[in-house]
């Protein structure tokens, strides 16, 4: 079977591991110092705050936005439901708008349809590895003075007219295992603003600046150096392995002819943590998926139910309709495309693709 995803691990995240290891300092210390400057300089930003995962890092950014009880935050159905999960916990009521259906991610004029005298953030989710349009929604953010928290998890690298996700407004990005970029488990928060900053370092350790004082409540959501030495040896190889996922992408896209392969937009660099087909036509994409499996190809169905049809989400947002995410969670596949597919993968992957 060739895995939809694979882990990166080399000798190199071996040797950081052990390194932290035999120097009796696995807590967060200089190993996550250090990842926080690699990653801010990757990034283009000011600051990077390192976090135990996506999820957390999305809290901690609402968090520090000082996103609460009240505050409406816009987001999009088609998504991993920790981006809307992370606006419940800060008590804060998500609303939900449509997605474009060529790019996977949130459609600028269905924001700006939606925002009220509530409305405090916009929290965007560049898809797959494909930013935001991200001129029409800071344009939006400025325009109502809301805070712009991007949802970088799977789209590290990524760049809009050149400029690199977490950099527009608040980042926050996922290190999980089958990210671009991992340690294990971890996530980041990227930002200019030294206030944001502060808040998010502050709350991560349980609103304690100083050992044992504390200035306000706060979370354990710390990263390991454990983590983070994992995390600098993927960085070190991220340039390369982004590479070789766009060579993977294009080789598919080139050969790829029974289903619609996915858009990459002019001024757009496409990192491809997923490469998301759509089989449409009215075909059951459910029995494409298991003759695919049957022939030695895995793949991967994110996400079969948009985060508005879940039976809790109801009873928060209402019985509502968004036609485009609700077609797409209806069509989409991801193949593999990780860079550790030989070439012999890519040739079986298309094969078996054109024939569904």
């Amino acid at each position: 079977m060739i895995p939809v995803s694979k882990p990166y691990i080399g000798e190199e995240e071996k040797q950081a591991v052990m390194a932290v290891l035999d120097s009796g300092m696995i807590v967060q210390g200089p190993r996550v110092a250090e990842f926080e400057k690699q990653f801010a300089a990757v990034c283009g930003t000011k600051h990077a705050v390192a976090t135990s995962s996506g999820t957390t890092a999305l809290h901690l950014a609402m968090l520090a936005h000082g996103l609460g009880p009240g505050d409406e935050v816009i987001t999009t159905p088609f998504t991993f439901i920790a981006s809307v999960n992370s606006i419940l916990y800060a008590g804060a009521t998500p609303v939900l708008v449509d997605i474009e259906e060529d790019t996977f991610n949130i459609d600028p004029e269905a924001i700006e349809r939606a925002i009220t005298p509530r409305t405090k953030a916009i929290l965007c989710v560049h898809l797959f590895g494909h930013l935001c349009d991200m001129d029409a929604l800071q344009g939006i953010a400025n325009k109502h003075g809301l805070a712009l928290i991007e949802d970088a998890c799977q789209s590290v690298g990524g760049t809009y007219k050149g400029k690199v996700a977490g950099s527009f407004g608040t980042g926050t990005f996922s290190l999980y295992a089958t990210k671009n970029v991992m340690s294990v488990e971890g996530g980041m928060i990227t930002t200019n603003d030294d206030e944001i900053a502060d808040q998010c370092r502050l709350l991560r350790s349980h609103g304690m600046r100083r050992r044992y004082y504390y200035d306000m409540l706060g979370y354990n959501f710390r990263m390991t150096d454990i983590h983070a030495a994992v995390g600098i040896a993927q960085l070190n190889r991220l340039e390369a392995t982004t590479v070789k996922r766009q060579e993977n992408a294009a080789y598919l896209s080139a050969r790829l002819e029974s289903v619609v392969v996915p858009t990459v937009r002019e001024g757009y660099e496409h990192v491809w943590h997923q490469y998301t087909i759509r089989v449409d036509g009215g075909r059951d994409r459910d029995a494409a998926v298991q003759q695919l499996a049957d022939n030695g190809v895995g793949s991967g169905i994110f996400y079969p139910v948009p985060a508005h049809q879940h039976d809790y989400m109801r009873k928060i947002v209402g019985d509502l309709t968004f036609p485009v995410s609700e077609k797409a969670a209806a069509e989409v596949i991801s193949l593999p495309v990780h860079p550790l597919l030989s070439q012999a993968d890519l040739e079986k992957i298309v094969a078996e693709v054109n024939k569904l």
